[in-house]
């Protein structure tokens, strides 16, 4: 144990500053084509290779999608993918080694593409931008590239990157300057907003979802600058049409609306705590399958070999629920970024204990005790709300052990206690479920794999090509 606590320290020593990479030496990758099915796919959507493109990525959902410009000037969706990891926290990248991807509008120029990448190709999203610069953030070397692993950039598989790296370069190649990336901690939705409320970030989320807004009503990408500290959308005298400027205030009216209306109905306000990052639910699916030395990734980093990603780290968030103070009332380990039904029940259970619902009662013998049955409503709620909500499956930690009951399936019998002292505890920034000895599903750290190990071996759910050449 005390090596695997060593090996882990350093580990985390060697990646503290972030996704810094070498030009390796070798064969350029800079022709990667675009696949085929691709070309088929732009041909369906009125789309060429030449024409802009805009990226949007959102860790929440552990997204990334690749807009592209259509022959009538609007910007329609070409393609998702499926992201493979990104490290840190919800929130903007702050300063140098803390870990976080970026989140805010960036641009990647012809400059900042890198065919010879040691995380086989990637670019540069161009952190600190004049935004970050402006609130003094430090850091460098945030890349989108591949290779699966993560301390501070977007990682996607080889051959993911490979297709992104190919469209952004032929766009540039058509005369796009610079590619706008959208950077967003979750989908800017009402769900979303009215969920997590109460967080830090807020105030800054909400100056990313004006710019959000007006691509998505005007599919077209805002023009952006810096004002009072705040991002500034299309101040560069460009017209907008007035008939887009209403529809989007028109949104915005219903966004906020759509959040009032969640919020008073109950819907509770979190905090998502990441151990260290996340990945897509159909890499998760893979890593349940195959275990979690198929995730344990090595890649050639300069004259290192380094594997970046914490592979201890992929089992889910824990989800904090916060009172209307933003207080701990109750957290969840949850393999999903948020499990609605559970969340929905633990409000719901909370609302309606004004008490503990355990109450002390005289010792009666053994023989003369009743039937056991649920202890309250509330408790009965959970149960029905969490009965048909669909997770993932634990990661095996031992196969040997007899199955045992579910994390939620044992902290859901205790929501009912939760009814007691509102009182938070000072010793305890995170408050559990489980009052006394709350249990972590953590994966063991996996034996480190030779540093040979190709990251197209990872199956991917949507795999660009059959073949691509060796990756450095």
């Amino acid at each position: 144990m005390a090596v695997r606590h060593f090996a882990l320290a350093a580990l985390l020593g060697l990646t503290l500053a972030a996704c810094e990479e070498e030009r390796s030496r070798g064969s350029a990758r800079h022709n990667i084509p675009i696949p085929s099915a691709t070309y088929t796919l732009m041909s369906e959507k009125g789309m060429s290779k030449s024409q802009p493109i805009v990226i949007r990525s959102y860790k929440k959902e552990s997204e990334l999608e690749v807009w592209k410009k259509r022959a009538d000037g609007k910007y329609a969706l070409l393609k998702s993918f499926p992201m493979c990891r990104w490290s840190g926290q919800l929130g903007p990248k702050v300063r140098e080694g803390d870990r976080m991807a970026p989140e805010g509008f960036y641009a990647i120029s012809p400059a900042q593409m890198n065919p010879n990448s040691s995380f086989y190709v990637s670019f540069n999203m161009g952190y600190p931008n004049a935004y970050d610069r402006a609130h003094g953030r430090t850091g460098a070397h945030l890349m989108v590239h591949g290779a699966c692993s993560s301390a501070g950039c977007y990682s996607m598989t080889d051959d993911q990157i490979g297709e992104i790296y190919a469209l952004v370069r032929e766009a540039q190649n058509g005369g796009q300057r610079a590619v706008q990336m959208q950077a967003y901690p979750f989908r800017m939705t009402a769900e979303n907003l009215a969920k997590h409320r109460l967080d830090p970030n807020i105030a800054f989320w909400k100056n990313l979802k004006e710019g959000s807004d007006f691509f998505e009503v005007a599919k077209d990408e805002p023009s952006v600058s810096v004002a009072g500290g705040r991002y500034a959308f299309n101040r560069d005298g460009a017209q907008i049409d007035p008939s887009v400027t209403q529809a989007i205030a028109q949104k915005r009216q219903q966004d906020e609306i759509q959040v009032a209306a969640l919020v008073s109905k109950g819907t509770p306000a979190v905090k998502l705590i990441y151990d260290d990052g996340d990945q897509h639910s159909s890499f998760k699916r893979q890593l349940a399958q195959s275990g979690a030395d198929s995730m344990n990734r090595s890649v050639a980093w300069g004259s290192r070999d380094v594997g970046i990603s914490r592979v201890d780290s992929l089992i889910g968030p824990r989800v904090v629920v916060l009172d209307d103070k933003g207080r701990t009332k109750a957290t969840v380990r949850a393999e999903s970024a948020e499990n609605d039904a559970v969340l929905a029940a633990v409000s719901s259970a909370q609302a309606e204990e004004a008490k503990p619902v355990v109450a002390a009662a005289p010792a009666k013998p053994a023989a003369a005790q009743p039937a056991a049955k649920p202890a309250s409503d509330a408790a009965t709620q959970v149960a029905k709300a969490t009965a048909g909500a669909a997770t993932p499956a634990p990661i095996q930690t031992a196969a040997a052990e007899p199955a045992q009951p579910s994390f939620y399936q044992r902290a859901l019998s205790f929501v009912p206690l939760l009814g007691g002292s509102s009182e938070p505890k000072e010793q305890a920034p995170v408050a559990s479920i489980v009052p006394e000895t709350p249990q972590t599903v953590t994966a063991p750290l996996p034996p480190r794999r030779a540093s040979t190990l190709r990251t197209s071996q990872l199956q991917q759910p949507d795999a660009a090509y059959a073949s691509q050449p060796t990756a450095r």
